[in-house]
């Protein structure tokens, strides 16, 4: 059986990988120390097809060094021991050319997992390699983050798809044995969602579809073969985002029936169980922030259960979550504030801290005023007292104004309270 068009095409060399100008360019970040051998630890982080794997193959081979590779989805602690073992016995500590471990959807190892990977990587036997989807600061454990430099990869542009698949009609031998004609090619570049592979697995499809030649790809010719060959949610392409859209849509919008349809949408399509709930996390303070401050506890909580829980069950949480949300009351109030207040900064820059605001840790800056007049709050009546608390370019600059709910109604109350001379709300 022929291997998949994508890996027949694999660039070898750095000269023939495509993308990712940032990292391997002339003046890329990456460039000079895969040029010198001297590469430390990494993590790629970047949407799925966008040359993760092959940079780190390209790396190994340009610094002729041992690679070894595992996929978090099938290996464990002992696949990662009996790997490092044989690290140590092809290279080590003494040697430039100590070998590279790949670990492809590295955020999908566990605690221990990781763990096990941290004596290897600091004592050097091994140069540790990570791919994944996720974002680090989330899914690697800090002690193996801090180890390693975290490259982003970005999905691939026009430029860089229609490149890749030029490369591919004029290099493959399977595809010059054909007589194929591109005269359209938005379809395959719209489908592909900027992941490289895909738009590689697409055309290879279209054309294998086709028994006769010539083969005119068309747009059209595109589409119907897709339809026929696809399932209709793919959490990495253009329907990801639009289904993500409807469900978050919904949810601000109030209706739990559509937040539960698109959520069983999601779920029928595999979608990361985590990425809904994060999602749910963002939904539960910019939307409804104050107007019921209870939804992001029971938004986190139900991120913590979730990422503990997983799914089938899981689907219950995320559901109950949804619900919960869609009928709360809503209020953007501190998202358009936080917003309004970093406006601001860009506009006016560092402003200086007024004096009485200041630190004084010690007695020069006590003498030079630090601290000075400072008004403690809870000297007086109601634990409140007028000051300002802004720098003097901005004073009395209003950036929080509360939501019209039964709850922003009440803050509304209480600052008018205290601010009636000062800020108009």
């Amino acid at each position: 059986m022929n291997e998949p068009l994508a890996e027949r095409v694999r660039p070898k060399t750095l000269e023939d990988y495509i993308s990712q100008p940032h990292l391997v360019g002339k003046e890329g970040s990456l460039t000079h120390q895969i040029k010198t051998g001297q590469i430390p630890s990494l993590i790629f982080w970047g949407p799925p097809g966008t040359g993760k794997t092959t940079l780190a193959q390209i790396i190994a081979n340009e610094s002729q060094r041992p690679f070894y590779t595992l996929s978090a989805i099938s290996s464990g602690v002992k696949d990662v021991r009996e790997v490092i073992e044989k690290a140590k016995q092809s290279g080590g500590l003494f040697t430039a050319k100590n070998p590279i471990l790949f670990i492809d959807e590295i955020h999908r190892f566990s605690k221990s997992q990781q763990d096990s990977l941290l004596g290897a990587v600091e004592k050097g036997w091994i140069t540790l390699i990570g791919a994944t989807t996720e974002n680090p600061s989330f899914e690697v454990i800090p002690a193996l983050l801090s180890r390693c430099q975290v490259y982003v990869l970005n999905s691939f542009g026009k430029e860089d798809l229609e490149a890749l698949l030029n490369r591919a009609l004029r290099e493959d031998e399977i595809l010059k044995s054909r007589q194929i004609e591109v005269e359209e090619t938005e379809a395959l570049l719209r489908l592909s969602g900027g992941d490289g592979r895909k738009l590689l697995n697409i055309f290879e499809l279209v054309v294998n579809s086709e028994e006769k030649d010539p083969i005119r790809i068309t747009d059209e010719l595109v589409m119907r073969k897709v339809q026929k060959n696809t399932v209709l949610y793919d959490k990495t392409g253009e329907q990801h985002y639009d289904i993500i859209s409807a469900f978050i849509k919904s949810i601000r919008g109030s209706d739990p029936n559509g937040a539960v349809y698109w959520l069983a949408r999601m779920i029928a399509g595999g979608e990361d169980v985590k990425f809904i709930a994060r999602r749910l996390v963002i939904l539960a303070s910019e939307d409804i922030g104050l107007a019921n401050p209870t939804a992001l506890v029971i938004a986190n909580a139900t991120f913590q259960a979730v990422s503990t829980i997983g799914y089938p069950e899981a689907r219950i949480i995320l559901s109950q979550c949804a619900v919960y949300l869609a009928t709360s009351p809503k209020s953007n109030a501190s998202y358009v504030a936080i917003k309004k207040a970093q406006q601001k900064v860009e506009e006016t820059g560092d402003l200086s801290v007024p004096l009485n605001l200041r630190n004084a840790p010690t007695r020069l800056m006590k003498d030079l005023g630090y601290g000075k007049d400072y008004k403690y709050a809870h000297d007086y009546t109601n634990n409140f007292v007028a000051e300002e608390f802004l720098p003097e370019e901005i004073s009395g600059t209003s950036f929080y104004i509360p939501g019209k709910n039964s709850r922003e109604k009440a803050i509304k109350e209480f600052l008018e309270n205290r601010w009636k001379d000062k800020y108009e709300l």
